[in-house]
């Protein structure tokens, strides 16, 4: 058996650190989907417009979700907050002013990407 050596304990304390519980931290956690049927607080005063006509308002952050109604150029288009979607993407809830609908909305399917506000979890 070779006995414990100091130059041991560099690599040691190395491990330790690359441990998975080392690498995960609540206070750190990313934007997450939401879910369908999910709806976040209102925290963006900022307005805006989608960038075509027949643009999907979803009940969660991905397309899979149902669609509750649609945006159209014309629409103004009023911000909640923005998250992560389950591809990727970053999506922003909002209501349209002009139909009354609410939903989720890729940020790139509107002029200015969609919120700057993250949703809280």
């Amino acid at each position: 058996m070779l006995p414990f050596t100091a130059p041991l304990l560099p690599l040691a304390a190395a491990a330790a650190l690359l441990s998975p519980l080392a690498l995960t931290s609540p206070a750190t956690a990313a934007p997450a989907h939401y879910a369908c049927g999910s709806t976040p607080p209102d925290l963006d005063p900022v307005q805006g417009t989608g960038k075509a006509n027949g643009v999907n308002m979803r009940t969660g952050s991905s397309t899979s979700c149902a669609s509750r109604g649609l945006a159209h150029l014309s629409h103004t288009i009023n911000y909640h907050c923005w998250t992560l979607g389950q591809d990727g993407a970053t999506w922003t809830y909002a209501r349209n002013l002009s139909t009354g609908y609410a939903g989720w909305m890729r940020d790139d399917l509107l002029q200015d990407n969609g919120s700057s506000v993250h949703c809280p979890r």
